[in-house]
């Protein structure tokens, strides 16, 4: 590779504002193209218009822009292939892609096949078992004796809006026939239902190659519309990193029973996995269970975890490309960071997109990463239900919150809504 590497970041979200942010400033770093991007990433970087799904599309961008590396942020190109379509090109095979196969991805494409992975591998996870439309009955006999509450997950993606906590035996009968009748369309082909685990959740991010791996920045994230924790999930309002409650006997314990035996099953199937897995997790009791797997960065974790990572980010992608991530030693940054999401009315159901946001000169002390923004006629405005997210660095995460609660006051849109009370529950 020349001096500088030219990298190509698919996505448009929070997590991709923060990722370009973090790539710009490495003096690796040459042209940075981000597709589609933001109006946040545009700071950083030249936004293109195109789709990360659109393969050929990308492919063209590539050549045209000499890229040497793409930088994949969500999860659906992953799950759809794009690193088998690059290695299958000739002329892209000599590309480093960031992120798993499309047989790696299935860790997190398909529900199903993490919880067979995990059993196989000895991970602890929530006791499950799946059904399909042909099996129907069974599965709705076998949620009439199942201890309450209990929850059903849409086996394939769906905008992280496919799993439902049912407290009673009609509500959760109900909910089995509407998924696999079609609520989530093909994500909800295959049901699992499984077993709710009691305790307090966190994300574990470990950056790999398939065969050695790096632990980065613990975070939590906060999903649900309400302060308190309560109504329906949503993408994520809010994180915080590092949870204090996550200690290193807690890790030591994650590293040993959860992310060593991923590896490990990775390994054993042959699956070509160079990026990120991300493992949601829940303590209970003291020990750590496996909710799911994510084959990229969360967001808005990814807002907390980079700002908390001394590291240069290209020269780590560098080193996962060559075959050298075993040489890495992660730096991990002594302060915390609070992110809070300012999200529009209505979301996560129905919400106006196009309104214009003031006040983004006068937030101070923070990071604005922009999640769902575009720029229009000399103004930005609204373009998602997650618009922008407010990260701040401080000693703690409660001094940081205060921060970014003071600078969501500052900048404004019409129905703008957060939460106040992001990590008050730590």
């Amino acid at each position: 590779m020349s001096d500088k590497i030219n990298i190509l970041l698919l996505g448009g979200g929070g997590r991709e504002h923060a990722f370009a942010w973090k790539l710009s400033q490495s003096p690796l770093c040459g042209k940075l193209l981000i597709a589609p991007g933001n109006a946040g990433t545009a700071q950083h970087g030249r936004n293109v218009n195109v789709n990360p799904n659109d393969f050929p599309g990308v492919r063209q961008l590539v050549l045209n822009e000499n890229i040497n590396m793409v930088v994949v942020g969500p999860e659906d190109p992953l799950v759809k292939g794009i690193w088998d379509f690059f290695a299958a090109d000739s002329a892209l095979a000599h590309i480093p892609v960031i992120g798993p196969s499309q047989a790696g991805a299935q860790l997190e494409g398909s529900k199903a096949f993490a919880k067979a992975f995990m059993e196989a591998e000895g991970i602890p996870t929530a006791a499950y078992r799946e059904f399909t439309a042909a099996n129907l009955k069974e599965g709705l006999a076998y949620v009439a004796q199942h201890t309450l509450p209990v929850v059903l997950k849409a086996d394939g993606l769906a905008a992280g809006k496919g799993v439902v906590i049912c407290s009673n035996i009609t509500e959760a009968r109900d909910e089995l026939r509407d998924m696999l009748g079609g609520k989530f369309g093909d994500a909800g082909n295959r049901v699992v239902i499984e077993q709710f685990l009691s305790g307090i959740e966190f994300s574990v991010f470990v950056l790999t190659d398939g065969k050695s791996y790096k632990i980065l920045p613990v975070a939590k994230d906060y999903k649900r519309i309400g302060e308190g924790d309560t109504g329906l999930n949503t993408g994520g309002m809010g994180a915080v990193s590092p949870p204090p409650f996550v200690t290193p006997e807690l890790m030591k314990k994650v590293e040993n029973r959860i992310i060593k035996p991923t590896i490990a099953g990775i390994q054993r199937r042959g699956m070509v996995y160079h990026g990120f897995v991300f493992i949601g997790l829940i303590e209970v009791d003291g020990d750590p269970f496996v909710i799911e797997y994510n084959c990229r960065m969360g967001d808005p974790e990814t807002e907390v975890v980079l700002p908390r990572l001394n590291n240069d980010l290209v020269a780590m992608f560098q080193a996962l490309a060559e075959g050298n991530l075993d040489k890495v030693v992660v730096e991990e940054a002594a302060h915390a960071a609070t992110t809070v999401m300012l999200v529009s009315g209505g979301y996560p159901g129905d919400y106006e997109k196009g309104k214009l946001i003031s006040g983004l000169e006068n937030a101070s002390d923070s990071l604005i990463f922009h999640a769902g923004t575009q720029e229009q006629e000399g103004g930005i405005v609204t373009n998602g239900g997650r618009v922008i997210a407010i990260t701040t660095c401080a000693e703690n995460f409660r001094e940081a919150l205060s921060v970014s609660l003071e600078n969501a006051a500052k900048i404004d849109f019409e129905n703008k809504y957060f939460r106040t009370d992001i990590g008050f529950d730590l």
